[in-house]
């Protein structure tokens, strides 16, 4: 028996590698590849990849993906593995592929300028940005590559999503369709580097290290960035200090890093950055991809979307919402995340019932794009695809989940401090008048309610209860009990829900706060608490740890929100010590179902490190704190029936 269990899994193991080496023998045999140097307007050549079909019998569509990622392999001969992917889909429907190497990057010409700002008003040659680009490039390419049938789309993830955005405002006529994919959209508010002004340092430091090295000339490789001689994250960067001492590890070469730190708020250099500002009058097809746990950029794809049905309603515009960690949409799987199970493929899903249909329609006159719906987002906690006709849904009701004494939380109308109230007879009325004229007259003051921890940045909260040299994916959906035997974290909780509770949209957190310095963080996490007796079935596919998951309390949504922002990302303002402050701020929207049985969890810390950058909790430009400007905070949280903090959730009506 043992043998045989053996022979199925070789068997097993060897089917895909027999497809794969019989789709790479196809691509080579019924593809060539040429590479040029395609000239801009203003003389700059951009490297470029092409990949054609030999099949003569029918003129082909263009798919391209610019990328300052690279389009290797180099050479004529040399062709990528797309056998190894789901674009190899693509390829078996005779696609021209298209791999472009971005101005300023390795073997294209050019100065390369990060997430370069669009210019509406280009006049001349000179006045060149990321849409001029790719118009140019596309001009060329439905001239010059031959049996183009003249239709182009343009897809790309992460830092090609962004270059992607950019093709859509190139204005070019063959243009049709294009799908950013976690684009990169504004690096100040919600992507990558900077959430809500706090500073991504962890992110920000490792990437840029090796990808903002100068590009004097082309080149096939920038070599490797700075290796961090201590393995364990938090503890390198919690030695490290202040962030200006990262300058120094990383040097004076790295351009945007440096750029970046000379603009602490979200002035006119960042606002030019934002991806948003040029979504007017749009006219390919769109088609937004994210990742409901992308932790790279949760952001971009959900308010570019909305940006652009604000701004050029008149655009065929879909966003796509699964529950995948960043690019998982790209991959073989999409079983789970983490100890998170969804039940089944979400990414084939994807690729075969969304992406792949939404090309053919718009290039090949193939198909039809009917399922395609405005909203197309997997409910995770169901474990459901659904379809809307807008996002977020029309049914949604705003409901508040109020924090409370005890650690409770509760959907109650009024607030949770006063639930106990009875009905007030005539002479309870009578009485409470007279309190209150009693009250008045004595100048009598309620005690405020509140909860109360201590912020030491010698001791920040850890973003996850492991140890790790890189960042995590899986923080997106970790078990927070780490957090929660914290005593600078606080915990809210409901009752057991008696029905489900589904969340469709932006989550609002809406505190009033004091504290006891100038300055601190607010961070914000939406759990969802199983039962402790929970089991997946075990059908369902997970990650084959087989971790206990009885009172697993899932991250569903966490963000932070650097305090000095709270009335305005322009110009920050100190706290008042001691003061009650209301602090409110947007998280990236759920698609979650809190299942009947289960308990919401609300926490709310100060710190979530090496995630975000220590806030010195003094009212100071962070960049150029010094280590001796951090220092402890005290703050309360408020909870009473004058000061009521509450989370504002987006329900949807079933």
């Amino acid at each position: 028996m043992k043998k045989i269990i053996n022979l199925l899994i070789v068997i097993a193991c060897y089917i895909p590698v027999v497809a794969q080496d019989q789709d790479s023998s196809w691509f080579v045999n019924n593809y060539y590849k040429i590479e040029r140097l395609i000239p801009m307007r203003d003389g700059v050549k951009l490297f470029t990849a092409i990949y054609i079909p030999k099949d003569k019998q029918e003129q082909h569509p263009i798919l391209m993906t610019r990328t300052p990622y690279s389009c290797a392999p180099y050479g004529e001969s040399n062709f990528a593995p797309v056998w190894r992917r789901y674009q190899m889909a693509y390829i078996k429907e005779n696609y021209i592929l298209v791999l472009q190497d971005v101005r300023g990057r390795y073997m294209s010409e050019g100065e390369f300028v990060d997430v370069r700002p669009f210019n509406p008003n280009k006049k001349t040659s000179r006045d060149i940005d990321e849409a001029s680009d790719t118009y140019d490039a596309i001009d060329w390419m439905v001239k010059n590559i031959p049996g183009n049938n003249g239709k182009v789309g343009v897809l790309g993830t992460s830092y090609p999503g962004f270059y992607a955005t950019e093709a859509a405002l190139s204005g070019h006529p063959a243009l049709k369709a294009v799908s950013p994919q976690a684009p990169v959209t504004d690096w100040f508010m919600g992507d990558d580097f900077h959430h809500k002004g706090a500073f991504f340092a962890m992110d920000g430091f490792s990437f840029y290290s090796t990808f903002g090295k100068p590009h004097p000339k082309p080149t096939m490789s920038y070599g490797t960035g700075f290796t961090t001689p201590i393995k364990d994250n938090y503890k390198f960067y919690l030695q490290a200090g202040a962030v200006k001492n990262l300058d120094r590890m990383i040097g004076d070469s790295i351009k945007f890093w440096h750029e970046l730190n000379k603009h602490p708020n979200y002035d006119a250099w960042w606002q030019a950055r934002n991806a948003r500002v040029g979504l007017y009058n749009v006219k390919p097809a769109m088609l937004w991809v994210g990742g409901l746990f992308d932790a790279e950029d949760c952001y971009g794809a959900w308010n570019a979307y909305k940006a652009c049905e604000k701004q050029s309603p008149q655009t065929k515009s879909s966003i796509v919402m699964g529950p995948w960690y960043h690019g998982e949409w790209g991959s073989q799987d999409g079983n789970f995340l983490g100890n998170i199970r969804f039940g089944s493929n979400t990414a084939a899903y994807y690729q075969q019932n969304i992406e792949i249909p939404f090309f053919n329609y718009y290039l090949k006159n193939k198909g039809d794009v009917a399922q395609i719906a405005e909203a197309n987002i997997f409910i995770t906690g169901e474990n459901n695809w659904k379809k809307f006709d807008q996002w977020p849904p029309k049914n949604v009701t705003t409901k508040m989940l109020f924090l409370s004494t005890n650690n409770k939380a509760s959907f109650n109308a009024e607030n949770p401090a006063m639930t106990n109230q009875k009905q007030e007879t005539l002479g309870d009325k009578i009485k409470s008048l007279g309190d209150k004229i009693t009250s008045v007259f004595n100048a009598d003051k309620p005690t405020p309610e509140y909860d109360e921890y201590i912020s030491d940045p010698s001791h920040p909260v850890p973003y996850t209860a492991d140890v790790h040299e890189r960042r995590t994916r899986e923080y997106m959906t970790d078990d927070q009990r780490f957090a929660s035997r914290r005593p600078d974290v606080l915990n809210f909780k409901t009752e057991v829900l008696q029905t489900d509770v589904t969340l469709a949209g932006p989550v609002i957190a809406d505190l009033i706060v004091s504290i006891s310095t100038t300055d601190a963080d607010f961070v914000v996490k939406v759990i969802d608490e199983f039962p402790d007796d929970f089991i997946y079935s075990a059908n369902m596919e997970g990650n084959g740890k087989e971790f206990p998951m009885g009172g697993y309390q899932m991250l569903v949504r966490g963000e932070i929100m650097r305090g000095k922002f709270r009335n305005s990302f322009e110009k920050p303002e100190p706290f008042t010590p001691g003061k009650i402050t209301e602090v409110k701020w947007e998280l990236p929207d759920v698609a979650h179902t809190f299942k009947k049985g289960h308990r919401m969890v609300i926490q709310i810390q100060s710190s979530w490190f090496p995630l975000s950058d220590r806030n010195p909790q003094k009212f100071i430009d962070i960049y150029q704190a010094n280590d001796s400007d951090f220092q402890k905070a005290s703050i309360r949280i408020y909870h009473d029936g004058t000061n009521v903090s509450k989370i504002i959730l987006p329900v949807l009506n079933q």
